[in-house]
């Protein structure tokens, strides 16, 4: 930390103005033309997984020493929200790999070397426990185990996944490979691997949604392969924890918080903008049937709503980027971040997400029968937005466990 110039402690005064997020703006019609084809092939058109590439989306959380950006948090998080708003799967997947990639770097320097050989490496899977069971063998694992919401599976390098390691000084009726190793509290014991693409074999018809189709969150599955030690590392945390933290730089020393929660948080916001601006651009041209004559937006209902539901949305995003902002500088001035500025951080990250679906829901109301014509686009962004809002990185709980921490009760193992 001592060694870092005043500018690299420092968050950009105009996330807006920064090259990557004008880049993703500048985007947004490429994905409004591709967006028919993702929704249909359940994948992203390799035209634009290299746009993507070119763009510098997939490095923007990787070291500069690893051929990355190493972009803030902020940066990373408009980047996000600005490709859901053009297309919810694009915005979801970059904020997904970038969270992958994220925990690649808590492997051994020998795994990383492996896994970002090449420049930064794009990753799909999952930080969520469990999955996989793994046998010790010399040198790393034999593992096996099914795995669900592959985002960007089609597009990915690496495949990330969880695993028990079975004790074969251990076996039981059930499995003579052995019974999981625990904890020494007799909890579950997980591990995390990094396994290529090429090994993981993708669930036909496993990803049947209504919404962000085109991500192509399939199940997949890996069988008896072997998994070298060093792309390895203990799971710490429910989903996790920072253990990328030996990286030099302020954003690798910030808590988990300022990444997990607020990366699904930006897909949503982005998707609801979306739905505003596609009322807005309704009201601008339909004549409502057995109304008064008049357009849309003529009506004061209509523009109650538009009023109400930016000033909502907006009111989310200031409180998540403010928290994120706050814990930046407790971390940039060399301090340890309090379990209450994690907290708040965390519930920011679900009121904006709150804030996304209340938006979304007066601008689709306000829509009429144009809002449930499946190709409009206020029909597309109900979808994905809601698909995006049962995500448990966003789910109503993280209210309670915040309270626990302001009442000075235990939070529980989701928040440290």
């Amino acid at each position: 930390m001592d060694t870092m110039t005043a500018e690299e402690t420092r968050l950009p005064a105009d996330t807006d103005s920064q090259p990557l997020v004008l880049a993703a703006a500048a985007l947004q019609p490429m994905l409004r033309d591709c967006h028919e084809e993702i929704e249909r092939e359940q994948r992203l058109p390799q035209a634009l997984v290299e746009r993507l590439h070119a763009a510098g989306f997939y490095r923007m959380v990787i070291p500069r020493s690893l051929g990355g950006l190493q972009v803030d948090p902020l940066t990373y998080l408009r980047v996000a929200e600005l490709l859901a708003e053009g297309a919810g799967s694009v915005g979801w997947n970059i904020a997904n790999n970038g969270i992958g990639q994220l925990v690649t770097l808590g492997l051994p320097d020998e795994g990383v070397e492996e896994v970002h050989a090449n420049g930064p490496a794009t990753i799909a899977g999952t930080a969520v426990p469990g999955g996989g069971q793994a046998v010790p063998v010399e040198g790393g694992y034999r593992v096996s185990g099914r795995w669900s919401f592959g985002s960007g599976c089609h597009e990915a390098a690496w495949m990330l996944g969880s695993f028990q390691i079975l004790d074969p000084d251990c076996p039981t009726v059930a499995d003579p490979r052995g019974r999981p190793r625990r904890r020494p509290d007799g909890g579950s014991l997980y591990w995390r691997g990094v396994f290529p693409r090429a090994e993981a074999e993708i669930v036909p018809g496993s990803w049947d949604v209504a919404g962000l189709r085109g991500t192509g969150s399939f199940d997949w599955t890996v069988k008896d392969v072997f998994l070298p030690e060093r792309r390895t590392m203990p799971q710490i945390g429910i989903p996790l924890e920072n253990q990328w933290a030996r990286w030099p730089g302020v954003m690798y020393s910030l808590p988990v918080q300022c990444w997990v929660g607020p990366h699904h948080s930006a897909v949503i916001t982005g998707i609801a903008r979306a739905g505003l601006d596609a009322l807005i651009d309704l009201a601008g041209g339909k004549q409502p049937r057995g109304r008064p004559a008049g357009l849309l937006c003529e009506n004061p209902q209509v523009q109650d709503a538009v009023g109400r539901a930016d000033a909502i949305l907006n009111a989310g995003r200031a409180y998540r980027s403010a928290q994120i902002a706050e814990l930046w500088a407790t971390a940039a001035s060399g301090e340890e971040t309090t379990l209450e500025q994690r907290a708040r951080c965390r519930l920011a990250s679900t009121y904006a997400a709150d804030c996304a679906r209340e938006t979304m829901d007066l601008v689709y109301r306000h829509g009429g029968s144009t809002s449930f014509k499946r190709e409009s686009r206020l029909a597309e962004c109900w979808r994905d937005l809601h698909t995006v809002g049962q995500t448990v990185t966003l789910a109503p709980e993280w209210y309670p466990i915040g309270g626990r921490v302001y009442l000075g009760m235990d939070p529980g193992p989701r928040l440290r």
